[in-house]
């Protein structure tokens, strides 16, 4: 077995979860489905695979994983954080493996590339892949930041690259990701106004750092400020990242995330606007 710890944050994942753990049977026995209540069969799946199941009340998405962290009696000194909806491949975990045998090879953190499948097919282009994520990492050498949404761990010490792909597949429908996008936008448009405000997260913005500081002062101090945003965005991955390549599935995955930037840029818009309208209702 590797000594690796895994978390797995949960809430209703019935249809994702039996995925995410035969993905690492074999390998892992310390192995944690961290659950918000769900009201499916998700514990019971879990403990049917002979995961650990703890019950914590959601606070946030970084919020949940960093108790996790400092809460779970957890087994071994590197830990791994997967979604319902990901699976390690075959060749992933024997990565994984061999980097653990040797304690990390010097390194502290690894990065996965995530794979984004869409209903069955692979988006190789829209910008989505490469999709660097920081998973594997060192137990007390790594925390979330406290962001609401499309929250990163920030890492003390040396992080290295993973060859092999991480496969993200979501079983669930449409309707369902729009229910998720609409509270993603909601999230993303409070941390953008925060932003606004001075108010920006642990990890460092700049235009000349790392690939994640560069992507977040864009997305910060240089993206709220341009017009038409939602076009832009699907511009940038229907043309300029090749979105057109992936054929429908690639103009419906490049539609979906434009309009989540309509919603963002709307719900941000909404800021500035609803002090006002709330006064003169007031008045009324």
């Amino acid at each position: 077995m590797t000594r690796v710890s895994v978390i797995i944050p949960t809430y209703n994942e019935e249809l994702n979860l039996p995925g995410c753990l035969r993905s690492l049977a074999g390998w892992s026995d310390d192995v944690w489905v961290l659950d918000s209540f769900s009201t499916d069969r998700t514990t019971d799946i879990a403990r049917a695979a002979g995961a650990h199941v703890a019950q914590h009340s959601w606070e946030g998405f970084a919020e949940q994983k960093n108790w996790a962290l400092s809460n779970l009696p957890l087994a071994h000194g590197w830990v791994l954080i997967l979604d319902a909806d990901e699976r390690i491949s075959p060749e992933l975990a024997k990565e994984i493996q061999e980097l653990l045998a040797r304690d990390g090879s010097g390194c502290d953190g690894f990065y996965l590339n995530r794979r984004f499948m869409f209903y069955g097919r692979w988006i190789r282009h829209c910008g989505w892949y490469p999709s660097w994520n920081l998973r594997l990492f060192r137990r007390g050498r790594a925390r979330y930041e406290h962001r609401r949404v499309h929250e990163h761990l920030v890492l003390e010490g040396k992080a290295g690259y993973c060859r092999h792909d991480l496969i993200h597949e979501d079983l669930r429908d449409l309707s369902h990701w729009i229910e998720k996008h609409n509270r993603y936008s909601s999230l993303e448009a409070e941390e953008l106004q925060r932003a606004r405000q001075g108010k920006s997260a642990e990890l460092r913005t700049s235009l000349f750092g790392g690939p994640l500081e560069r992507k977040r002062f864009v997305k910060e101090h240089l993206w709220p400020h341009l017009p038409a945003r939602p076009l832009l965005f699907f511009l940038y991955m229907y043309v300029f990242r090749l979105g057109f390549l992936d054929g429908m599935r690639g103009l419906h995955f490049c539609c979906m995330h434009a309009c989540f930037q309509y919603f963002c840029s709307m719900k941000l818009w909404e800021t500035k606007h609803r002090p006002a309208r709330a006064d003169a209702h007031a008045g009324q």
